[in-house]
């Protein structure tokens, strides 16, 4: 997925290019909607981030030049965030409006909903790998056609490690992308909750799903070859 960021303010930007990329999207960065309405108009993009406040060509304006039904979903990102400028917003034909300072998690959120939408015109069915499926808009997860039932937090956690399957995931970016907090080393809530997810998603099943990777954090990833994880095994696994 690309993401087109249009934000004004350095600090902010290099912050949204950051943590996007970290989180598995490719992303271009304009810092004037100028160079952001060039940019909009001549590639193609998944998803825009449009800031409101920017000297010359503001995101009002940006958002007028790409019309009521832009090519890719467009979300404000404002710390104007009175009701008449949401609504502005939404007339002008954005997806979505999230006042600043933001949650960088609820973004990634809003980010997946908005692209839901407009796949097709229709939610997709959900996240897979191997026999695991994850229904994001249920909130059901199910594994060789068995129900599991999972916590909001243990979900969260399960859904963050689908979407970067095959990705080798720090815990300081488990942390702040889950819990949107900041990692401290002397802290082991991160460990903690991946060896109670691993109790429900793969104690009971052959093939492991998520995996250790010493030195960094864990791995989510299907290796058919892997030999059953008892719960003793998945106690010593973290």
């Amino acid at each position: 997925m690309k993401i087109l960021v249009i934000e004004n303010d350095p600090r902010t930007g290099d912050y949204l290019r950051a943590g996007l990329d970290e989180s598995g999207y490719v992303v271009d960065l304009a810092r004037n909607g100028q160079d952001g309405l060039h940019l909009a108009t001549t590639l193609h993009y998944d998803l825009i981030l449009l800031d409101v406040s920017m000297p010359g060509m503001d995101g009002w304006e940006v958002m007028r030049q790409l019309g009521p039904s832009p090519a890719a979903p467009v979300i404000f990102l404002s710390a104007r965030d009175e009701l008449a400028d949401r609504l502005k917003g939404l007339e002008l034909g954005a997806e979505d409006y999230l006042g600043k300072p933001f949650s960088f998690a609820e973004l990634l959120a809003r980010i997946r909903v908005a692209l839901r939408r407009n796949n097709h015109g229709r939610p997709e069915d959900g996240l897979r790998i191997a026999d695991l499926h994850v229904d994001v808009l249920t909130r059901r997860v199910t594994r060789a056609g068995q129900r599991l039932t999972l916590t909001n937090q243990e979900f969260t956690l399960l859904t963050f490690f689908v979407e970067h399957q095959g990705l080798a995931l720090s815990r300081s970016l488990i942390a702040s992308r889950v819990w949107d907090m900041n990692f401290d080393s002397d802290t082991n809530v991160v460990d903690v909750a991946v060896r109670r997810l691993r109790q429900k998603i793969d104690a009971p099943f052959a093939m492991r799903l998520i995996h250790t990777v010493h030195g960094v954090g864990y791995r989510c990833e299907a290796e058919t070859e892997a030999a059953p994880l008892t719960p003793a095994r998945a106690e010593s696994a973290v």
